[in-house]
């Protein structure tokens, strides 16, 4: 069981008043643990610094326009793979299945793709199968490390973090096919209205993707929350 897996979910959660005064327990813990490269680490506390110090309607408000407004750096795995296709309510369903399956149930308001709760069930995981289930989506966090780091984000380190941990290295294409997709400017609301626009459902022969497919078909994981580690407020 990872508690550093529990940290780096807790850090990518809506900031609350309970995530800034559990920064100092996190920062132990990453020190404790020391899973994750000391350059890294150094990365974030910086982010733990920011979040403890930082005025919560500020982070609150970073936090929105970063993960929720713009859909390249949505914290939901399959926006990345399926987009909105009818592909990504299939691999809800399955995800959601393979939880029940060994007994995690979730409420109605989360969805089963969002990164913080894999996190937390990786953590749950032995070690050695949290790392290798990691390298499954390292590509789609290695693209959303690139793209907080184009905006100065601190927020930057915790996907490094989660490339460090995964046994299996991204593919350089994966990632590079990743970064080609539009990647609007918060404040750009043109682009942002653009980018959020529906995809075209396709039907027939050759209508899926086989390498997006295939990566639906592997990652596998639900979270619950951790029990000794303080759980930030629900997002609103």
């Amino acid at each position: 069981m990872s508690r550093t897996l529990k940290a780096l979910s807790a850090l990518l959660t809506y900031p609350g008043a309970e995530l800034q005064l559990a920064a100092g327990e996190i920062s132990e813990v990453l020190d404790a643990d020391s899973l994750i490269p000391a350059r890294i680490r150094d990365q974030l506390h910086k982010l733990l610094t920011e979040l403890a110090t930082g005025d919560l309607y500020d982070l609150q408000e970073r936090y929105v326009l970063l993960f929720d407004r713009t859909r390249s750096l949505s914290l939901h795995l399959f926006e990345h793979v399926h987009g909105e296709s009818r592909d990504r309510g299939q691999a809800m369903i399955d995800l959601k299945a393979q939880y029940e399956q060994v007994g995690l149930a979730m409420s109605a308001a989360e969805l089963p793709d969002f990164v913080p709760l894999f996190l937390e069930y990786l953590a749950t995981r032995p070690l050695r199968e949290a790392c290798q289930t990691l390298g499954q989506p390292a590509h789609i966090f290695a693209a959303l490390a690139e793209r907080l780091r184009k905006r100065s984000s601190s927020y930057e380190a915790v996907f490094r973090a989660l490339v460090a941990l995964a046994d299996a290295k991204p593919k350089a294409d994966a990632v590079s096919a990743l970064l080609q997709e539009p990647d609007p400017d918060a404040s750009d609301l043109a682009a942002l209205d653009a980018a959020w626009e529906d995809e075209p459902v396709h039907f027939g022969p050759g209508a899926g993707d086989g390498c997006k497919d295939g990566l639906i078909a592997r990652v596998r994981g639900a979270l619950r929350p951790a029990p000794d580690m303080p759980r930030p407020n629900p997002r609103s």
